[in-house]
């Protein structure tokens, strides 16, 4: 840095009339003392080194009070320096701009633009510094020669780009951010892009940035204000697993922006990845009809035959006038097991409801059920056969083995369920993830567990005047909301409207429990066709999650009159989806000492994903305090390791989250030090909506950056000014520093040293 410095003054009229009366009348005082004892002191030399002391001290504080300044101007010695920034983002993959040679890529036509001669600039005037647009925060140092904002020396000739990885969104802000802090003498920005910003500080506060620092930006942008036409096959909602024999229901979602309504074959195909040629391969299609301009929603239905690891495509084949061809179709794993759900029923007295689930429940071939009946007022509980146990699980150990609970019309209170017991069960619900099904009955038992622990988890406020509900002659029944009619748990038939025909006959019942509303939280599938009470009409089929768990409520003793004419068609169905839709999520990944879950189960790029496990120490006891760990292996291989957090329960629950950057199959590794053991799952993350091929492009966002920032902005055929706008830019002013003398803090310290050595002196000499 070449410097120059000077000294100045900045005195006022009134500072300099002051000035020259003060140095007047010192000066007198002086002359006058000095005569005065010119020959009556003996130490004549010491008395006039005192008043020479008098005066110096009053010039000094009249020289501060004019101002004074110590000012330093610097001129950079380094050239002034011109960022260069591409777009390097997924959606620069979009073909939609008109060239000579026919459509191209946003990033082809980029390439032509950005490497032509018309971008050139004086490389003796300035340092040129090309750079991509990138997820990962960039990292640099300023350096003498051109140098990639992500610490990659760009090319000799500072004319080509660094190739980078295709970034999975478009930040404007982190790296002129960094651009600012690390390059003292930036002069000016060039961005090229489709001005599809997705992250980062809004673009207008960056450009603010820019504009006070005086550091205009030049905006170059590329891409059709129209969307190509294209459908794109967004999501196929794929579970982690499923059980040999029962449908799986995959929703599948489609978006169009083509004109008018599209007839298209939803195309399923199921492949086994063992080499056990029993797996085989499914071929299924549909034919669908595609909304114009709009999303549609379908439901593929599969029923695996073996069990095994499966990789399942869903696609949609290209139609003619598709511009895109690369999002017609997902690919997901998926792992079928053969294992049962372990379940537990317990009841008071063998009613008509039990009777029937239990019938229900003990017949389905993936269900291993446990019964458990209090008999009031006989010696012995249980049963007669071996689905009976003698007592409720006094232990963990014990209960932790049921993925679903079916609580009847019991309650807490002598010879039935006791307070440690409800505690155990809300326990297994909220670190378990096991399901709890609410089943109360005429004889209004339950009205017991509102104060037990389990009353948090009973998802309705009950009527306490009525505890033994309402009872009729004629039958009720139940209708669905909209929430219910959308609900895979409620689905008896395969198309909304034949679902919701099989509901308006299902019989009804005669007998609903004293529910007066749904607690906040609570999501309501069904409610009473005509009963109301002052909060709407009442609920019958209610459904909340409760920790890690889910509860339900069905307040109503008539579900075993749906076989009625149709046998076992809508009953077993109904109970079956129950038991598994509660069972999925703590049946997600385990092992013989630990389960995985994580919410939601097909993440999206960028969003939280929240992991619970459960370690149970070698000796079958919940593990407590332990050093459990999730690593996460990307589809790139970038590793990362969480450590999971006790939560401080007594059921061995651990639970952590991360944020996955990729989309893809992840591999998670569950481990914990104490045990040694290990569980592994995959993950697949859904991609971002944010960087999409085919979107329109956003020249809007580009001009606002340029306008704010000083700029402006430079359609594709105007790329030739950029040289010229670029050399004309205004010299950057001096960079000047100021020291205020008459302010610091070492010139008043300064003014009283002397001022006490003028005092010292003069008591010495006997003058005071």
């Amino acid at each position: 840095m070449k410097s120059v410095s000077q000294f100045t003054f900045h005195p006022t009229t009134l500072s300099v009339i002051l000035s020259c009366l003060a140095i007047i009348a010192v000066v007198g005082l002086a002359i006058r003392a000095c005569r005065l004892t010119k020959h009556a002191h003996q130490n004549r030399a010491w008395f006039w080194s005192l008043e020479a002391l008098r005066v110096f001290i009053v010039v000094l504080a009249v020289a501060l009070l004019n101002q004074p300044e110590w000012i330093e101007q610097s001129q950079p010695s380094q050239k002034p320096t011109i960022l260069v920034l591409r777009d390097n983002s997924r959606s620069m993959r979009t073909t939609d701009v008109d060239t000579a040679d026919g459509l191209v890529s946003r990033s082809q036509a980029l390439d032509t633009l950005i490497s032509s001669k018309a971008l050139q600039v004086d490389v003796d005037s300035y340092s040129i510094i090309q750079s991509t647009l990138s997820a990962e925060k960039p990292s640099s140092t300023p350096d003498s020669g051109n140098r990639n904002l992500n610490g990659v020396n760009a090319e000799e000739d500072g004319n080509e780009f660094h190739r980078h990885a295709e970034g999975i969104n478009t930040d404007f802000s982190t790296p002129i951010e960094t651009a600012i802090k690390d390059y003292p003498t930036l002069r000016a920005i060039v961005l090229a892009s489709d001005g599809d910003w997705n992250s980062g500080k809004p673009p207008a506060e960056t450009a603010s940035q820019l504009r006070a620092r005086g550091i205009p930006l030049f905006a170059v942008p590329v891409g059709s204000l129209d969307r190509l036409p294209d459908i794109e096959l967004v999501s196929a909602e794929v579970p982690t697993f499923g059980i040999v024999g029962k449908v799986l229901r995959i929703p599948v979602t489609i978006e169009s922006s083509l004109p008018r309504v599209a007839k298209a074959q939803l195309i399923f195909e199921s492949v086994g990845n063992s080499s056990d040629e029993s797996t085989g391969s499914v071929r299924e299609q549909k034919e669908i009809q595609i909304k114009a301009m709009g999303r549609t929603v379908e439901t593929i239905s599969w029923t695996p035959k073996v069990a095994g690891d499966f990789t399942l495509t869903v696609s949609v084949p290209a139609l003619p006038e598709e511009k895109i061809l690369d999002n017609n179709s997902q690919v997901a794993s998926i792992a079928i097991r053969t294992e049962k759900l372990k379940v537990l029923v317990v009841d008071s007295i063998p009613r008509w409801e039990y009777r029937y689930l239990r019938n229900a429940l003990s017949r389905d071939p993936g269900v291993d059920v446990s019964c458990l009946l209090f008999h009031p007022g006989l010696s012995k509980v249980g049963g007669g056969n071996r689905d009976y146990i003698p007592s409720f699980p006094e232990t963990q150990e014990e209960l932790s083995k049921y993925d679903v609970v079916f609580l009847g019309d019991v309650g807490v209170e002598s010879g039935q369920l006791t307070s440690e017991n409800a505690k155990l069960l809300k326990g297994l619900v909220e670190q378990q993830a096991s399901g709890l099904v609410f089943l109360p009955g005429s004889s209004g038992r339950q009205s017991s567990l509102v104060d037990s622990p389990l009353g948090e988890l009973i998802p309705v406020i009950n009527d306490t005047t009525q505890p033994t509900g309402w009872g009729s002659r004629t039958p009720s029944r139940m209708e669905l909301t909209e929430q219910g009619r959308r609900s895979l748990l409620t689905r008896l038939a395969e198309s909304p409207d034949e679902n919701l025909a099989v509901w308006e006959k299902l019989p009804g019942f005669h007998w609903y429990a004293p529910v007066v509303r749904a607690k906040a939280g609570a999501d309501v599938l069904a409610v009473h066709q005509e009963a109301a009470t002052a909060s709407g009409r009442v609920p019958l089929l209610i459904t909340q999650t409760r920790g890690a768990g889910k509860v339900l409520y069905m307040a109503t003793d008539g579900a075993w009159r749906w076989r009625k004419g149709v046998e076992d068609q809508y009953h077993y169905r109904f109970w079956g989806q129950v038991v598994r839709w509660m069972a999925y999520q703590r049946n997600m990944a385990k092992g013989e000492t630990m389960r995985l879950f994580f919410s939601p189960e097909q993440p999206r790029v960028r969003q939280t994903v929240f992991a619970t496990a459960n370690v149970q120490a070698n000796n079958g006891e919940p593990l407590m305090n332990g050093q459990v760990s999730l690593r996460i292996e990307s589809p790139s291989g970038q590793m990362e390791q969480i450590r999971m957090i006790n939560d401080g329960g007594d059921w061995g629950a651990y639970s952590g989250s991360f944020t996955p950057l990729e989309s893809g199959p992840h591999k998670l590794t569950l481990q914990c030090d104490e045990t040694q053991a290990s569980l592994e799952t995959s993950l697949l993350v859904l991609g971002g909506s944010a960087e999409r091929v085919g979107k329109p492009a956003r020249p809007e966002v580009l001009e606002e950056m340029a306008s704010l920032s000083g700029g402006r902005l430079v359609l594709p055929e105007e790329i030739a000014t950029i040289s010229s706008l670029l050399t004309n830019l205004p010299t950057q002013s001096l960079e000047i520093r100021r020291f205020a003398i008459w302010s610091s803090p070492w010139s008043v310290a300064t003014l009283i040293g002397m001022a006490t050595m003028f005092w010292i002196g003069r008591k010495m000499l006997g003058l005071l």
